[in-house]
């Protein structure tokens, strides 16, 4: 077809792509297997650096670290455990200390190992349990968890495991044994594509059909994982990062496929010839998806305006899944399509039966009867939607930001096993101890070091102080308090709290030192507070910029406010059930998680992800809806058509989503595990209650003022069409065509 025909000429510019791509399929297919190959050939080779980062500028936490780097560096890197566990006799007995020593001697001669202090030491004298069955090491390295090289730690690891025996137990805990614990997620990924294979095939009835969309999701989320390994050599990227990744990737990759196919299998269906169906869907779903995939990726770059390096890693990820997934869909589809389209859109058993059409089909569906019976009771219908969203929001209220400690891990890892071992020997507070660091104004001053020790032994909630660790130079100490309670317990983060207005101040002011509380929990309560006040930033700048597109596109002011509320209604809920599984523990047993507080990053990533999946449900609803609204100017005219012909494609592809997602839920990682139920959930509710339900009701109950946009505006907006060039021409105003009742 030549690019400068008239007809040519009235297409956007993804239509011009999808027929161009279609023309040359075999190039688009070779270079997306050699942008396949090469990017994880060439991430294989540069390798891959992930590591979680908590670490915030500023914040007193990281004054901590910084200072014993400067003036303690042997204390300034992560601390972890190994512990013991004798089944009968005691840890203290000699035949057993001649089993460990000599191990926790070679450990310490490691790369990355500072020192080991062993419960057989002076300075251990406190690492043994009262009943004699349980001690630990305390293994010091040289820098912190998330920037030591993993393969120091296995090592660790793998010396200390040669100490066991039929009558002792080795475990290792500790942040920097945590991070070098591998993942698994290949079962995970394959229940996801299974079951999603699964509803494409019901959905289509073709296998080939079923196939493409996961083809294409596949391609394009492993070129965007390859180039996801070269930018964690550039920014700062958690270790789960990747996982995440694959779940969002997978699911939009699917998606954006099967909403594209099953347009094209329409205008297939509908007479026109097969390059003119790939055209005509590529300019109508084709920029839907673009649109879709834009505003997914404002929302999950959006993070970097918190000024919070963690959550950069996990957007770069993340947005690489969404654009290659993306770009996949808007390329390869329409290359395939234009070598099996006809096979892929021969029409099904009950069209070839009746001998109808796909739109007089759609017109009796059970989509067109659910939206008479919407359009006929709007107000049930929005009340009732309303209702469901707000309780399952509710329980949002009491959510509690945190980091869950090791007594989440899956019970077969070293960490969890270590975790419950310390808890059973020493009182759960052993597991997360406190780093308070003082730096003195003269080096050496005994006094100071015993006023503070004894005023943080006198501090409610606290269990236990080391002795103090002074630095080389005497100007620095060092005191570990151990909790009476869970790292992950409320009562922990607030010792900090009362520590740092309580304690500290008036000691700090006596003694005339700086004083900083320290450690992994504290610095969980700065993370944690950075994030929440940055929150209200984020959500307003990602409303807002998706809210403008909206109004450019649909011309509409109704339309950006309502997705903006419905959007937020569905991130609310999708919270709230969060909250009740993973906070309160409700139904912990079938989902294998105790309650435990919300990692504080959670919110932020659930907003930007969901938010985007719930925007591409919206466009592809509302492009629809108001496509025909354009055409005939009767707006329940609309709202019936639009639901007709796409709630059967957005209840699959929402069922597809839901099942990638649930897969992740019944991983072992707690952090998948709550990025996979609040993800299924809000795509559960998006698609089922606020598309299907609220939406229509609410645009029923709107009627014509769902379009209205002041001249003023009207005349100052860029026009920037979603639903082909044929709807661009509005349709003359004509009477609305009633319903029969």
């Amino acid at each position: 077809m030549s690019p400068t025909t008239p007809q040519e000429r009235r297409l956007g510019i993804v239509a011009r792509v999808g027929s161009w791509a279609a023309a040359h399929r075999r190039i688009v297919l070779l270079g997306w297997v050699v942008a396949l190959v090469g990017s994880f050939g060439i991430s294989s080779a540069v390798g891959t650096n992930y590591s979680n980062n908590f670490s915030l500028k500023g914040t007193e936490s990281q004054r901590a670290v910084d200072l014993l780097k400067r003036d303690f560096p042997a204390q300034s890197g992560d601390s972890d455990q190994i512990v013991f566990y004798t089944r009968g006799g005691s840890v203290t007995a000699p035949g057993v200390q001649a089993r460990v020593a000599p191990v926790l001697a070679q450990i310490a001669r490691l790369p990355h190992v500072t020192s080991v202090v062993s419960p057989y030491s002076a300075a251990g004298a406190r690492a043994v349990s009262r009943d004699g069955q349980i001690a630990f090491a305390t293994v010091n390295f040289d820098e912190r968890a998330n920037v030591l090289p993993k393969v120091a730690v296995e090592r660790v690891i793998s010396v200390a495991h040669t100490a066991r025996s039929p009558q002792l137990e080795v475990q290792l805990g500790g942040q920097a044994i945590e991070q070098a614990e591998r993942v698994s997620l290949g079962a995970v990924t394959a229940v996801g594509l299974v079951a999603a294979m699964i509803v494409l095939l019901i959905t289509f009835g073709s296998l080939l059909a079923m196939g493409l969309p996961i083809l294409t999701a596949l391609l394009g989320l492993g070129t965007g994982i390859g180039l996801a390994g070269l930018a964690s050599q550039v920014i700062s990227t958690p270790d789960f990062a990747t996982q995440l990744a694959v779940m969002i990737g997978l699911g939009v990759g699917i998606d954006y496929a099967l909403f594209l196919i099953t347009r094209f299998r329409q205008n297939y269906r509908s007479g026109m010839d097969l390059q003119s169906s790939i055209t005509e869907a590529m300019d109508t779903a084709g920029r839907a998806v673009l649109f879709a995939g834009i505003t997914v990726v404002i929302a999950l770059l959006g993070q970097f305006a918190l000024g919070v390096s963690f959550l950069y890693g996990l957007a770069v990820d993340s947005t690489l899944a969404v654009l290659m997934t993306m770009l996949a869909a808007l390329t390869l589809l329409p290359a395939v399509l234009s070598r099996y389209g006809e096979r892929i859109a021969r029409p099904g058993r009950r069209a070839r039966r009746s001998g109808e059409s796909s739109a007089a089909l759609d017109a009796r569906s059970l989509w067109a009867r659910w939206a008479g019976v919407v359009q006929r009771h709007p107000w049930p219908g929005a009340v009732a939607g309303l209702l469901i969203m707000l309780t399952l929001a509710a329980p949002a209220l009491a959510l509690r930001l945190g980091n869950s400690d090791a007594g989440n891990n899956p019970p077969s890892s070293t960490s969890r096993q270590a975790y419950d071992l310390l808890a059973r020997g020493f009182g759960p507070g052993f597991n997360g101890p406190l780093q308070i660091v003082a730096s003195m104004p003269t080096a050496g001053d005994k006094a100071a070091v015993s006023a503070i020790g004894a005023s943080l032994r006198t501090a409610p909630d606290v269990a236990s102080v080391s002795p103090a660790r002074l630095s080389p130079n005497g100007q620095t100490a060092v005191f570990l308090v151990y909790p009476s309670s869970a790292p992950q317990s409320l009562a922990t983060s607030n010792l900090v709290d009362n520590l740092r207005k309580v304690t500290v101040p008036p000691l700090a002011k006596s003694t005339g030192t700086r004083i900083l509380v320290g450690g992994q929990q504290a610095a969980t309560t700065d993370f944690t507070s950075v994030l929440s006040g940055k929150l209200p930033l984020f959500i307003g700048i990602v409303v807002a910029l998706s809210a403008l597109l909206l109004l450019i596109v649909f011309r509409s002011l109704v339309i950006p406010l309502q997705a903006a509320f419905m959007n937020l209604l569905s991130i609310g809920a999708s919270l709230g059930v969060v909250v009740a599984i993973f906070q309160w523990g409700w139904l912990g047993s079938f989902f294998n998680v105790k309650g435990g507080p919300i990692e504080a990053f959670i919110p932020v990533m659930l907003f930007a992800i969901v938010f985007g999946l719930s925007m591409d449900y919206e466009v592809f609803l509302v492009s629809r809806i108001h496509e025909e609204w354009t055409r005939r100017r009767d707006p329940s005219q609309a709202v019936t058509r639009g639901l007709a012909s796409t709630g059967r494609v957005i209840t699959a592809a929402a069922t597809i989503m839901i099942c990638v997602f649930l897969s992740f839920a019944f991983g072992d990682q707690r952090v998948l595990k709550l990025f996979g139920l609040s993800l299924a959930s809000a795509v559960f509710l998006d698609a089922f209650v606020v598309r299907i339900l609220l939406l229509p009701s609410v645009l029923e109950l709107l009627g014509r003022r769902t379009w209205s946009l002041p001249d003023w505006l009207e005349r100052r907006l860029p026009h920037l069409a979603i639903d082909g060039p044929d709807s661009r021409v509005p349709a003359p105003e004509t009477e609305p065509v009633k319903q029969p009742a």
